[in-house]
């Protein structure tokens, strides 16, 4: 089973925000420990961990439109802003010592459009995707609760923020995916069959589909080793992933799945124009998740034997992530105790401390989270002011 190290981390130390959701400004500076936000509901909790997870490449952990996070005071078409000083703790992974003892990070919206400015130490970056060398993030939700038994979509954008924390250039590599499929979508639509262009684009879309697909099959097989045993109280886990090109590699290499998948794209064109999308692809593929204790799909559990088992597949990535690239991502965890003992709250505690990595927690009623004591920090937020508890 895979062990955290334990001793390699990073940490938001100062966090700022500006014109973001319900904060006109918010400075609040920290330490390594676990965070814990509480207070009522409404008070803009969720809200200094959806700032957090622009830190990261994607659209959130509330997948909003840019415009919809700006502070409706400031007016739709202002600007809004997202800095951290992220440091580095002690640690001894390749990755962690190529990288600076701090990083400074910005990132926002383009004022009065839907595009994401990104500063790594005040430069310019060139995407989104230049956040995922520099930190990662992972994040469970309220939301995130419904995973197992809502539609596929869902599943695969935790699937690949998974592999991003494995493989940082998932996020260009899925980027470019999904740009081919669009400018393919947006041929056929058009009715204008090009077999030169659209060769180009099929070609673009198997060579990136079937990397996409082998990099979730090696995520996959290295968190059945992690979560093959369970997080102490956290139930053992068995993960599948399901769809057309990942089943193609498990028969073939992959230049042939390439083939196989460029040529089933080129023969469905005509369909494709009529539905308006791809039948083929990673973009179709689904996460399938067994309690392997119980053997039996995870959508099948009770509410809170679910919240068990995706708290036992974040960890048992943060342990990967730890012994890969010498540190675990940054945690973001919403409401985490909701649905939980007091055993495996403990349970989680332990396990986030012994990471060595940092973690934010909300919820509403401080004495769930006493059992952690001076292991975390906690803070207040009321109507959108943070004061130390």
């Amino acid at each position: 089973m895979i062990q955290a190290k334990g001793a390699a981390g990073q940490a938001i130390v100062r966090l700022t925000l500006s014109d973001f959701r319900c904060y006109a400004f918010l400075r609040l500076e920290v330490d390594p420990r676990p965070v814990v936000l509480t207070g009522a509901n409404g008070a803009g909790k969720t809200n200094i961990l959806e700032a957090l997870s622009f830190l990261a490449p994607g659209r959130g952990l509330r997948r909003t439109r840019l415009s919809d996070v700006t502070r409706r005071e400031a007016g739709s078409e202002a600007p809004w802003a997202v800095a951290a000083r992220l440091e580095r703790l002690s640690g001894t992974g390749m990755a962690m010592d190529e990288m600076p003892t701090a990083v400074e990070i910005g990132t926002g919206r383009d004022a009065g459009s839907e595009r994401r400015l990104v500063r790594i130490d005040g430069q310019p970056a060139r995407s989104q995707a230049a956040l995922s060398e520099v930190t990662s993030a992972l994040w469970l939700t309220p939301a995130m609760d419904r995973l197992f038994s809502d539609g596929a979509a869902g599943r695969r954008r935790f699937l690949d923020r998974l592999v991003l924390g494995i493989d940082p250039a998932h996020a260009a590599r899925a980027s470019a995916y999904e740009h081919a499929l669009r400018e393919r979508a947006r041929l056929l639509k058009s009715g204008r069959y090009d077999p030169a262009w659209l060769g180009v684009l099929e070609e673009r879309m198997a060579e990136g589909g079937v990397e996409m697909a082998g990099a979730r099959k090696r995520t996959v097989a290295r968190l059945n080793q992690a979560c093959a045993e369970g997080i102490g109280p956290f139930p053992a886990a068995h993960l599948t992933v399901e769809g057309s090109v990942e089943n193609s590699l498990g028969a073939l290499e992959p230049p042939e799945a390439e083939v196989k998948l460029r040529d089933a794209l080129a023969a469905s064109r005509r369909a494709d124009a009529e539905s308006g999308g791809a039948a083929q692809g990673p973009h179709r593929s689904d996460l399938l998740v067994r309690h392997a204790g119980k053997d039996q799909p995870a959508e099948h559990c009770s509410t809170g034997e679910q919240k068990a088992v995706l708290i036992a597949i974040v960890l048992g990535q943060a342990r990967i992530q730890a012994d890969l690239r010498g540190s675990p991502p940054i945690l973001l965890l919403d409401e985490v105790t909701a649905h939980l003992d007091r055993a495996r709250r403990i349970a989680l505690f332990d396990e986030l401390c012994v990471l060595g990595t940092q973690s934010w927690l909300t919820g509403t009623d401080d004495s769930l989270f006493a059992d952690l004591g001076e292991r975390g920090q906690f803070f207040r937020v009321n109507d959108a002011v943070v004061t130390r508890a």
